[in-house]
């Protein structure tokens, strides 16, 4: 039985499904939410409420975007001939802030992770290959997560890109700047070896 009244409870329970939230944050969230302004508080839940009902996926990329096609893909600018494959959209936001790369983006919203019964088929893969296949791509840059899933998943597109006659890439992996190489593991020393280049 919940110690708080039912909306505050409910509040609280709504908070704790977000990921990344426990009980007790999530008590802290809500009662941060009552002790705002009424109007505050109004402005946050039309926030949610308007984000819900505008956002969605690019029919072209699959990133988030609140016009169709979203600016990326929309925009003539932008190297046409190279695509940046990603694990889903906070990766693209993360790319743009490096400001280096100019080329197209597809979001493949999750990784292969046959643990969690994920697919090749429950993932954003048969647009990419769409799209490969339709365009003059001359490049497409495997930007997955450097762990096994990710690996996993650079792998499988690199089999299927290949053969288009596609260059592949992989993003480089390996110590992050002000990185001890004592404190690294025996992985990312070994991916920090093989992606040297000289000076």
């Amino acid at each position: 039985m919940s110690m708080y009244v039912a909306p505050v409870a409910k509040l609280i329970d709504e908070f704790e499904k977000l990921p990344g939230i426990g009980h007790k944050t999530a008590q802290r969230l809500a009662f941060h939410i009552l002790n705002m302004p009424a109007e505050k508080a109004i402005g946050f839940a039309k926030a949610i409420v308007e984000a819900k009902r505008t956002v969605k996926y690019c029919s072209v990329c699959g990133d988030l975007t609140d016009i169709d096609p979203c600016r990326v893909c929309g925009s003539d600018k932008r190297d046409r001939s190279v695509i940046c494959v990603v694990e889903n959209p906070r990766d693209v936001v993360a790319m743009e802030k490096v400001r280096e790369y100019n080329g197209l983006y597809h979001v493949l919203h999750g990784v292969i992770s046959p643990m969690e019964g994920i697919g090749p088929n429950d993932i954003n893969i048969k647009s990419l290959i769409k799209r490969i296949s339709e365009a003059e791509i001359s490049e497409v840059i495997l930007a997955t997560n450097p762990d096994v899933e990710g690996e996993a998943t650079a792998m499988y597109l690199a089999k299927l890109i290949k053969p288009m006659g596609v260059r592949t890439t992989r993003i480089a992996h390996g110590l992050p700047v002000g990185g001890d190489l004592e404190y690294a593991d025996e992985v990312t020393l070994l991916k920090s070896l093989e992606g040297r280049r000289e000076i």
